[in-house]
């Protein structure tokens, strides 16, 4: 599963998996009980790569905020959700130094820990973990073949160059 087919449903607590489109909406299954569902065009629904965390500078999408979190757990679980608010907000400052303290609440915080918690149990950071891996990977070589066409091209020209001469 890739963390793109996740959704939030406002008013609904837990991460949904988008299993297909119809008519007149969503069919979704729940990541904690797996039970399906229809979700309507009425529905406020999120997508995961459309949340960030306010910081001061910008904001930071949710995966990198998880990434974040992987790094610091060394891959395992973060905190409980359900800790006390001071130890989350000391916990937020340890994973995102410059989140936004007047913009992120507690709540959202416990939101982001209970998510992470969830989809690090059922593989879902350790498969984004692994995309992230691929996609540095894809691009050293892309950016080793761009160098190569670059040096290829100069040479050409500085070849050019001296036979005009």
């Amino acid at each position: 599963m890739k963390i793109e087919e996740i959704i939030t449903i406002s008013g609904k607590p837990s991460l949904y998996q988008i299993i297909s489109k119809s008519n007149n909406g969503l069919i979704v299954e729940s990541l904690e009980d797996k039970k399906r569902f229809p979700v309507f065009a009425s529905e406020n629904v999120s997508a995961f790569s459309d949340i960030s965390i306010y910081t001061s500078e910008d904001s930071v999408p949710l995966k990198d905020v998880f990434k974040k979190i992987h790094k610091k757990e060394k891959g395992g679980p973060a905190i409980d959700s359900n800790t006390d608010p001071n130890t989350l907000k000391a916990y937020m400052g340890e994973i995102l130094p410059n989140y936004d303290k007047d913009s992120v609440y507690v709540s959202h915080i416990k939101k982001l820990v209970k998510w992470y918690n969830l989809l690090e149990k059922i593989g879902v950071i350790q498969e984004l973990i692994k995309e992230d891996k691929e996609d540095a990977k894809k691009e050293t070589k892309s950016n080793t073949k761009e160098e190569k066409i670059t040096e290829e091209t100069e040479n050409e020209k500085e070849q050019n160059d001296e036979t005009s001469d």
